[in-house]
């Protein structure tokens, strides 16, 4: 016999539509209702009435075979024969990780599309497949964030039981699965939950419209609901880390955090699993207490993006300067965001026009991850141009370099490693014609700001869109993509085999000349030489040459030759 639950505080009356019948449910005490039906088993659908309206999905749906609007359905969680039972998880601070789209990642685009791949991604090194957000969403394709069913992996992706095949395949292969889950907002269409309680309030405002209800009346089982999320995800599908999507997005006055309470659950949660759990936040706060200890006032996530290293790298590589760009572009900037992760810590940005940031203290440099793109910084160009469309071949393997040797956790977006040229665009596929059309819409004006032209702006609704922006695994295949492939392959192996890219912040220096264009990063015996100038330099570092981007780079008497933009890696043998 089956239990459903249900959380409707203001409710007069619920009921439990269910194989044509609507039962009644009983209130249970604080706000919750609940029913025992004899007839309800392992895949029933069901529905829920509140206060005599329409059929509704259930909150916690944990299926919803037929999208956001159709029933939800039961789900034995017990069921599926995993076999990962001797997996005890990855070592965070030392991991590479693999940011991934399940729709756009593989040709099927699904959970089983996407285990097709997996051994791509073995041979190339990584520790961690990170999953964009896979809770349902509307249509047959989207990015995720606009997901309105969390509990319910996507009914086009291969609901529940393709999502546990794709984790179980991961865990055989040696490659922990961390998921972005998004509890900053839910999409608008096929979100019911206001229906049933008071998750969202207008005390606050969000670039998303109204916030979730954090810290006001009823947020006790709003907070729960987020939390018994995060749970389920590590619990029942064997996930093994969290990102968390946008944390500065939450409006929390409550003593106790969020983000604290989801830290000391997964600690929990892990002690009583046996096996490594993480936290990772997406912050653009610049604030440290984001991954500070919670014995010394942080909120104790085990690591965060580095939007600052990011943003100083791509605008050093490309020239960029529009938008949040305009705050960066020198190396100075990049070579502080190398030595102490973030270039703003507590000076004034023109952007924001105030200051931004505040220093990290003794923060190791494993609490923070480095890239060069990832689905932001890609998709949310008006055109979805990857650094391989923006920058030449020289270029991408300079920046790989830097990611791969830096002191933070590396973290690369699929396709990057071959340097793939297909773009990853904005893609929604909403039936709401009204919807669908604002979306384009604010899109285009969006972009407007930027300077880009709106009829360069790819429409979000058309199919197309999502059909550029799939993976082209042919391009594997083909010469100029294999050198950048074994360049990347090449580079996360030499992280593995030298000790000093393991260090952090320890023995890390770097030095630079804006006007010549070189840099150069000391890992201890370890030097990373880059020339991004017109001409060639000659930079004085000895030693054994263990990798080069470009044949003609070459150690003489004077130190390391670098042509145009190279980049060379030195052994020191003092």
């Amino acid at each position: 016999m089956s239990s459903f639950r249900v959380w409707a505080p203001a409710a007069a009356s619920v009921e439990l539509a269910l194989a044509g019948e609507r039962l009644a449910m009983e209130p249970v005490g604080g706000g919750w209702y609940e029913v025992h039906p004899a007839l309800a088993r392992a895949g029933s659908d069901y529905r829920f009435v509140v206060d005599g309206g329409d059929q509704l999905p259930d909150p916690r749906s944990p299926w919803q075979p037929a999208g956001v609007h159709g029933p939800s359905r039961t789900v034995d969680h017990a069921a599926f024969p995993w076999s990962d039972g001797a997996w005890r998880g990855i070592h965070l601070p030392s991991a590479v990780v693999y940011e991934l789209h399940v729709g756009s990642f593989s040709p099927e685009g699904t959970f089983d599309g996407a285990i097709g791949r997996l051994d791509h991604l073995v041979d190339l090194g990584v520790d961690v497949v990170e999953l964009l957000p896979v809770g349902e969403f509307p249509g047959r394709w989207g990015w995720g964030y606009d997901g309105v069913d969390l509990y319910a992996p996507h009914h086009g992706y291969g609901g529940p039981d393709g999502l546990k095949r794709l984790v179980d395949a991961c865990h055989g292969r040696g490659l922990a699965v961390a998921l972005d889950v998004v509890y900053n907002h839910l999409g608008p269409a096929g979100n019911y939950l206001a229906r049933f309680g008071p998750y969202f309030t207008d005390r606050y405002t969000t670039p998303w419209g109204p916030a979730v209800n954090l810290d006001g009346p009823g947020s006790d089982e709003v907070r729960a609901f987020f939390v018994d999320n995060a749970v389920m995800w590590l619990r029942d599908y064997h996930i093994d880390g969290l990102r968390l999507d946008a944390v500065h997005g939450f409006v929390d006055t409550s003593a106790v955090h969020l983000l604290e309470e989801l830290g000391v659950r997964a600690e929990q949660l892990a002690a009583s699993l046996g096996r490594s759990l993480f936290l990772i936040a997406e912050s653009d706060l610049n604030d440290p207490r984001v991954v500070e200890r919670r014995e010394v006032g942080g909120y104790g996530m085990d690591a965060q993006w580095s939007d600052d290293f990011h943003h100083a790298l791509h605008t050093v590589l490309t020239g960029e300067r529009d938008g949040y760009y305009s705050d960066f572009g020198t190396l100075a900037q990049l070579a502080t965001a190398l030595e102490r992760a973030f270039a703003y810590a507590g000076e004034h940005s023109a952007h924001r026009g105030r200051r931004h940031g505040r220093p990290i203290g003794e923060l190791r440099a494993y609490r923070f991850l480095g890239y060069l793109q990832n689905h932001d910084q890609v998709g949310n160009r008006a055109a979805g141009e990857r650094s391989g469309s923006l920058m030449s071949i020289g270029r991408l393997k300079v920046g790989a370099a830097l990611v791969l040797t830096a002191p933070f956790i590396p973290m690369l977006f699929q396709g990057e490693e071959w340097g793939a040229t297909t773009p990853f665009q904005y893609f929604t596929d909403h039936d709401d014609a009204g919807l669908g059309r604002a979306v384009s819409e604010g899109r285009r004006r969006e972009f407007a700001s930027f300077g880009w032209d709106p009829k360069d702006v790819p429409d979000p609704q058309d199919p197309a869109t999502f059909e550029r922006s799939r993976l082209d695994w042919s391009e594997v295949e083909a010469e100029v993509h294999r050198e950048v492939l074994d360049w990347h392959r090449r580079l996360i192996r030499l992280r593995r085999q030298e000790p000093a890219l393991s260090q952090g912040f320890e023995g890390l220096h770097v030095s630079y000349d804006e006007q010549a264009l070189w840099l150069l990063v000391e890992r201890g015996p370890v030097a990373v030489a880059c020339n991004l100038g017109p001409t060639a330099t000659t930079l004085p570092v000895a030693g054994e040459l263990m990798m080069a981007s470009d044949a003609a780079v070459s150690l003489d008497g004077d130190g390391i030759v670098l042509p145009p933009n190279t980049v060379g890696i030195v052994r020191s043998h003092a």
